[in-house]
């Protein structure tokens, strides 16, 4: 029997670490072929080369596409994904993929997804049907999603929201958060062995704090992150670990900010580009609590029972725990949320905070192989209208 050639694309840090196990899984299977295809900021020195974590996990590279210009604008964000679509046909041309597994919601993913629809590449979307109405993240998950022949959601609601954008529901299947399958397949340094990996000591309580421009609306991303800093200054007691921000709109703006505050509180701030899924896991894991505006904030954070600090709009619209605290971009307000947080004070004693992305199964890579597995590449797709 021929292998079914599967091309993975990723482009972040953060989808390589969802990524790692259905990575992995397929390239265990006799009737798969795994294609590694990487770009965006895996490729920049600004956001700590980590297409070499990919290397060190002994997972083959077959195709690199450079594709991040140093203008982090709206314009450049544009010509980044020309000069991407430029790199994927050439690079998709050489693969010849039977299809091509492509997860959220990325302008990078938007690129490589718009050059495989072109060249006839079926489109297997993972996390399709969420919401995040303060980026413009959210219109491009819905238009993947419409490129796309296959999808694996990451809840029932959302699985839903796909076939509502038309969708057969055949083709649709909610396999829970792809994230939490490191919870029970992957192993986490403890705190001893994180402080010495990071060369910090971790021996007081400390906040983990990842957060990305908000590229809708009026949120201006420098203003918030100045309020998120000075709330951080009202609780001398935690140090912080501090995580670039992806490379969209008006990231580049913040690391300086970053930089210059582990500057300034030596012992108390560490800033680094990428911690890596296991150090970043393990991070989470210990923490008092996940402050910023990321998705795993939202999706994994709670599966260790952390409670988590959402700035601002990024991630409005999407589904969130109990333990997931809203607040505004505001000083005040931040600092407030964050005292709720460490004070556990969101939920009732002895109660166990519900994550609606399922329970850690360590099974989703498993359902979307067994999909790809059983996918008809004769079959056209076609718009599935709703019964009324």
């Amino acid at each position: 029997m021929k292998s079914i050639k599967v091309t993975v694309f990723t482009g972040t840090r953060a989808d390589y670490g969802l990524l790692y196990w259905l990575i992995n899984d397929i390239k265990k299977d006799e009737t798969l072929k795994l294609q590694l295809l990487v770009s965006g900021s895996h490729l920049s020195p600004k956001f700590g080369l980590t297409y070499k974590q990919i290397l060190e996990d002994g997972i083959y590279i077959d195709e690199k596409v450079e594709m991040l210009i140093s203008s982090d604008s709206s314009a450049g964000i544009a010509k980044s994904m020309g000069l991407g679509m430029i790199g994927f046909a050439d690079a998709l041309d050489r693969l010849d993929p039977d299809i091509i597994v492509i997860l959220g919601d990325r302008y990078e993913a938007l690129a490589v997804a718009q050059t495989s629809l072109i060249l006839g590449i079926p489109i297997f979307h993972l996390h399709g049907g969420e919401i995040s109405e303060g980026a413009y993240d959210d219109s491009i998950r819905h238009a993947i999603t419409k490129l796309s022949s296959l999808h694996a959601t990451s809840t029932e609601e959302y699985r839903r929201r796909v076939i509502q954008l038309g969708e057969e529901p055949d083709r649709v299947i909610n396999v829970g958060a792809m994230g939490l399958d490191y919870l029970r397949r992957g192993s986490f340094l403890n705190r001893i062995e994180l402080s010495k990996n990071l060369k910090f000591d971790l021996s007081k309580p400390y906040f983990v704090v990842t957060y990305h421009p908000a590229t809708l609306g009026n949120e201006n991303p420098l203003n918030t992150f100045k309020a998120l800093l000075d709330a951080l200054d009202n609780f001398p007691n935690h140090q912080v670990i501090l995580t670039y921000p992806n490379a969209d709109y008006g990231g580049r703006k913040i690391i300086p900010l970053i930089e210059s505050y582990a500057l300034s509180n030596v012992g108390k701030a560490l800033a680094i580009p990428s911690l890596g899924q296991i150090r970043y896991l393990s991070a989470i894991k210990f923490a008092d609590a996940v402050i910023g505006n990321s998705s795993s904030g939202i999706i994994e954070a709670p599966a260790f029972d952390v409670p988590t600090v959402n700035i601002g709009i990024r991630q409005k619209g999407r589904l969130a725990a109990k333990s997931v605290l809203h607040c505004h971009p505001d000083v005040d307000e931040i600092s407030e949320a964050i005292s709720f947080a460490i004070s556990r004070k969101y939920k009732e004693k002895g109660e166990k905070i519900i994550n609606p992305y399922g329970k850690a199964k360590g099974d989703a890579s498993i359902k979307v192989i067994k999909m790809i597995k059983s996918y008809d590449f004769s079959k056209i797709k076609v718009f599935h209208d709703l019964v009324k």
